[in-house]
C-alpha cells in the first residue's frame, strides 16, 4: 500500500501560519486530484481543500481566504499554506491523492496524518 509522506505540522498561536507539504513516492503516475482533509477530536474527517490536475481548487467555507492549496506536478507534491490560523483549525491533517494508473486501475492514497495545534 502506498503511503504519502507529510511534513510541516506543529503548534502555533492564533493568527499564526503553517505550511503543510505532502509528496507521493517516485513512480506514481496518473494523479488527478490532490487534497487535504482534517479530523478534530470527536469529529468526522472533513475535506479542507482540493486541487485538480488542471489547477482548479475548492475549499471548505471555514478556510476560504485563509488557506491556499498548490501543487507541483513534476514532483507529485501538494502544499497547504495556512494563514490566520484559529483554535478551531486544530486537527490532524491528512493529504490524499486520487487518480488512475496507466494500467487503468484507480487509486486513493492517504498520508499518515500530521498534527496542527492552534492555541495561545
Amino acid at each position: 500500500q502506498v503511503q504519502l509522506v507529510e511534513s510541516g505540522g506543529g503548534s502555533v498561536q492564533p493568527e499564526g501560519s503553517l505550511r503543510l507539504s505532502c509528496a507521493a513516492p517516485v513512480g506514481i503516475f496518473g494523479i488527478n486530484a490532490m487534497g487535504w482533509h482534517r479530523q478534530a477530536p470527536g469529529k468526522q474527517r472533513e475535506l479542507v481543500a482540493i486541487i485538480t490536475n488542471g489547477g482548479g481548487t475548492n475549499y471548505a467555507d471555514s478556510v476560504k481566504g485563509r488557506f491556499t492549496i498548490s501543487r507541483d506536478n513534476a514532483k507529485n507534491t501538494v502544499h497547504l499554506q495556512m494563514n490566520s490560523l484559529k483554535p478551531e483549525d486544530t486537527a490532524v491533517y491528512y493529504c490524499n491523492f486520487k487518480g488512475r494508473s496507466p494500467s487503468g486501475r484507480s487509486f486513493d492514497y492517504w498520508g499518515q496524518g500530521t498534527q496542527v495545534t492552534v492555541s495561545s
